[in-house]
């Protein structure tokens, strides 16, 4: 790695997890960029059309830019499309990956729109998942949750506040705490959502915690942290939300059919049940939440 001594490193990064590990390595961050810079790092993202507007971003305010990026997430098709606006000054391709730089150019057409389109009266952002539609899955589980819910709720992985819209239509709640480790998907919920009820938290829902528990949690898990599907995101979230539950609270949950909790909601609540899904997701009700340790008798 280069001596980056005597320079001054501004990361800009809006996943709480990477942000609080930059943070702890003792590096300046932010979930946006601040004023110009004499060189802008882009790592790509894996939707191109966000992946062009960090790099117009870049271009209109560092003196220099080097993206970076693999194969699998276009950096090809990104490289070609730079190199019909700008000259690039510099090419390093290594296993799966390549970067290089350019300085100047006019990508003004690349340029975040902000907000997009509204989904069904939803505010969305490039880099959101799910942008451009309502999830299937959660979808089926508003379907399947009942008209009264508990006073004290959390939606964990929020996202953009679909759930929480419809969790606060419901009889009997009277806070909603909306956990969500993306900042652009928490400021979509912010402006997606006008009630005093709702409490937005900028956190990784993997080491979140709440005392006093919350009455209830209803989640759908991220299964993702690369193009590969990973059961253990979502085994994480039924472990925090078993540790942030009341002793009295519950869990909705849903879930792609394939995808293995059962075991996990076995080990952490003491009563599982699947309520009515659909033929692509299930619809997994936990309750008794179990403390490290101890199994009920």
């Amino acid at each position: 790695m280069s001596d980056l001594s005597g320079s001054q490193v501004h990361i800009v990064q809006g996943f709480k997890p990477d942000y609080d590990a930059f943070v702890a390595q003792g590096f300046a961050a932010s979930t946006a960029p601040e004023g110009q810079y004499d060189l802008g790092i882009v790592c790509v993202p894996r939707a191109k059309r966000e992946a062009r507007a960090l790099i117009a971003d870049a271009a209109s305010r560092c003196a220099r830019v080097i993206v970076d990026g693999q194969k699998t997430d276009g950096i090809d098709s990104l490289l070609k499309d730079v190199r019909k606006l700008v000259d690039v000054t510099k090419l390093i391709s290594k296993a799966h990956g390549k970067a290089f730089a350019f300085a100047g150019g006019d990508f003004a057409d690349w340029t975040d729109p902000g907000a997009l389109g509204s989904v069904e009266g939803f505010e969305t952002r490039l880099g959101v998942f799910s942008a451009d539609r309502i999830d299937k899955a959660s979808a089926a589980l508003v379907a399947a949750l009942p008209a009264k819910l508990p006073a004290k709720l959390a939606d964990f992985g929020a996202g953009w506040g679909y759930l929480s819209r419809h969790i606060l239509s419901c009889d009997g709640v009277k806070r909603l705490t909306l956990v969500e480790a993306e900042a652009t998907a928490l400021d979509c919920a912010r402006a997606n959502i006008d009630d005093p009820r709702a409490v937005f938290t900028w956190a990784d829902v993997t080491s979140f915690t709440a005392k006093p528990g919350f009455d209830g949690i209803i989640m759908n898990p991220p299964f993702h942290t690369t193009r590969a599907a990973d059961p253990g995101l979502g085994q994480a979230f039924i472990a925090s939300a078993a540790r942030c539950l009341a002793p009295h609270g519950q869990l909705w949950m849903v879930a792609n059919r394939h995808l293995p909790y059962e075991a996990t909601l076995a080990e952490h609540f003491g009563a599982v049940e699947e309520l009515e899904g659909t033929p692509a997701f299930k619809i997994l009700l936990a309750s008794k939440p179990l403390r490290v340790g101890k199994r009920s008798s």
